[in-house]
């Protein structure tokens, strides 16, 4: 037995499938099938995740929402809204700004400069910068306007009303404007010390951040005081507002640019683009003044007015030949660069400005009459009584005197008022018929009109027609009362008689420079004969007598060296302010030299209260002065002949 093989123990192999009967269901004799076994005792256990599908579903969900709702508002700012957007954005990154353009400079004959511009800044600011919502202060406007105000030199309160506009949308507001680089350089210095605390300092803001500066130009007058009469100025907003500034106010002026920029915090973005037009530059304008001579007349003129302590005084300087001015100067002035301390009644160019009775120095005119009607010559024989009825008055000279026994040069040299409406008288043969015809060389040498120069402000002076003349005026007109002019018309008179009877009208302008260096001169002058040569000839010699002659009021015109022609003049004076006569207007007037003029030089005074007030005491020095001074400045060689010398008197 125990070689025999144990018996094999047959092992149960997986229970078969019963097969199917009839219909699928088990057949007969199929084994049951066999129950899944359990889990083992000390087996770990499954655990199973929840499906992942209603997670994904939600955050699908929302993402579409949220896409949907970036799809809505950007179809609202592109679509719906994309004008009122763009147009926001536009304002908000592009800052437009006017590039001003330099102001042409205004010389004298020789280019030396007596106008001209400096480098400037207008102080801007961008309200809406120095709000509590930029700044993080409630106070941002008052701490700027307080650092800014003593810089600026303006008043605190008025610089926190521009910071705080009632208009909160406003971008743009002009602190200070023409300010010099040493102040922009300030408030520059001031603004990033405040950004650098900024850095360090949390609690800190800049309150300066929206304070900016646009390049300009500033109106400067190198030479303070001198032909400022003539200038003019320039005012706040760089616009001629007198003189010559104003007269050629759009040549000197040029044309603004402007340039338009993208910006962020009020800085240039430099990638953005920018889009400029130039601007471009004024003319420069070259006076005929010689700078030179403008001071000797300003100096002698000022002089004499203080020390007559008169209401003021001017001098004009006249080439004869050419009609230019050479100087024309007021006193008392005014300087331009600070128009605040000038005195109101003083702006302005008083020798263009006043109108005012020239009184003796117009006699020339009455004497220019009768010569040129053939009416008298210088030896006719003039007897002037001590005192002259006349319509409803009784007229005089400004001395009582015997009877003089005058020629009509000696009429002119004494200066007599009787004399002189005896001659006049001869004009006509009714007195009717004397007025037109003076009217009409009054009206020649041009008074009653503008003088040609185009300067503002200038008066014509009053001229009545001779039909209309009073009683008195036709006798008064013929010795300059009753009549009114302003001192360039006066010295233009000389100039004519001096330029052999032909008028040339006055000029300051000799010409301008372009911004393309191309100099253009003034159009020429209009020319007028108004009396023969023969005349005007006649005429320089009697005016000779006046200061040659030891009878003549004008001796304190005299210049060694040189023949000099001239008028003495001592007017009843019409006082602006009451409108009735009260003081003198005193004068002088002639060229020089008398047998080859160059030069026309009248002075006048206004108003001279102490010492003398004659013309030919007070402002026969003064012609002397400048007169001189002209002489050598252009060198005018003196005179070689004999001066002519006609009777004064004659023996009855």
């Amino acid at each position: 037995m125990s070689d025999r093989e144990p018996p094999r123990r047959r092992v149960p192999g997986p229970a078969r499938p019963a097969r199917p009967g009839p219909g699928g269901r088990p057949g007969p004799g199929a084994r049951p099938a066999r129950r899944p076994a359990g889990p083992r005792a000390g087996a770990p256990k499954t655990i199973r995740l929840g499906s992942p599908r209603p997670r994904l579903r939600l955050i699908g969900v929302t993402l579409t929402l949220v896409l949907l709702a970036f799809v809505v508002r950007l179809f609202q700012v592109q679509a719906v809204d994309a004008s009122t957007y763009a147009s926001k954005a536009e304002r908000n990154r592009y800052v437009g700004q006017v590039l001003a353009a330099e102001r042409g400079e205004i010389t004298d004959r020789n280019g030396v400069a007596l106008a001209t511009s400096e480098d400037a800044y207008d102080i801007t600011a961008d309200p809406t910068m120095f709000a509590p919502d930029e700044l993080e202060i409630a106070d941002g406007p008052e701490q700027a306007a307080a650092l800014l105000a003593p810089i600026l030199g303006q008043d605190q309160e008025d610089l926190v009303r521009k910071l705080r506009p009632e208009n909160k949308a406003l971008r743009y507001v002009k602190l200070a404007g023409r300010q010099t680089p040493q102040v922009w350089k300030q408030i520059k210095d001031l603004k990033a010390a405040l950004a650098k605390k900024t850095e360090t300092d949390e609690s800190a803001a800049n309150v300066l951040t929206g304070v900016f500066s646009v390049p300009t130009s500033k109106r400067v007058y190198p030479n303070n005081e001198l032909a400022a009469g003539i200038l003019g100025w320039v005012n706040a907003e760089g616009k001629g507002a007198g003189g010559v500034e104003l007269q050629l106010d759009k040549r000197l002026a040029g044309k603004d640019g402007k340039i338009r920029y993208a910006q962020s915090g009020g800085r240039l973005v430099p990638t953005a683009g920018s889009t400029e037009t130039p601007a471009v530059p004024g003319s420069d304008i070259e006076l005929t003044i010689d700078r030179d001579i403008q001071w000797a007349a300003q100096n002698a003129i000022s002089k004499q007015v203080k020390e007559s302590v008169a209401d003021r005084g001017y001098v004009i300087v006249q080439d004869t030949r050419t009609g230019e001015v050479l100087a024309m100067a007021n006193a008392p002035g005014f300087d331009p660069n600070d128009l605040s301390e000038a005195d109101p009644t003083a702006l302005g160019n008083a020798a263009l400005q006043d109108a005012y009775e020239p009184g003796s120095t117009a006699k020339v005119l009455s004497m220019a009459a009768v010569l040129e009607e053939n009416a008298a010559t210088p030896l006719t024989h003039v007897v002037v009584p001590n005192r002259l009825h006349r319509g409803d008055r009784l007229f005089k000279d400004d001395i009582d005197h015997p009877t003089w026994y005058l020629t009509l040069n000696g009429v002119l040299a004494k200066s007599s008022n009787i004399g002189t409406i005896l001659a006049t008288g001869q004009l006509g043969r009714t007195q009717a018929q004397a007025n037109r015809v003076l009217y009409d060389y009054l009206r020649r040498f041009g008074f009653g009109s503008h003088t040609g120069l185009g300067f503002p402000g200038e008066t014509k002076g009053i001229l009545a027609p001779p039909d209309t003349w009073s009683t008195s005026q036709q006798y008064t007109i013929p010795f300059g009362q009753g009549v009114s002019i302003n001192a360039m018309q006066a010295a233009s008179v000389y100039s004519t008689i001096a330029n052999g009877g032909v008028r040339i009208e006055p000029t300051l302008v000799r010409g301008a420079k372009g911004p393309d260096g191309r100099f253009t001169p003034a159009p020429k002058p209009k020319k007028t004969r108004v009396v023969s040569e023969k005349t005007a000839k006649t005429l320089a010699r009697m005016l000779e007598s006046v200061v040659d002659d030891e009878e003549g009021t004008g001796t304190k015109a005299r210049i060694p060296g040189y023949r000099v022609a001239g008028k003495t003049g001592t007017a009843n004076r019409v006082d602006p302010a009451t409108g009735k006569y009260h003081g003198y207007t005193s004068s002088f007037a002639g060229f020089a030299p008398a047998d080859k003029p160059r030069i026309t030089v009248y002075c006048v005074i206004q108003n001279a209260t102490e010492g003398n007030y004659f013309g030919g005491q007070i402002c026969g020095p003064v012609y002397k002065q400048v007169m001189e001074f002209a002489l050598k400045t252009l060198q005018v060689p003196p005179t070689g002949a004999d001066p002519a010398r006609i009777p004064v008197t004659f023996k009855p």
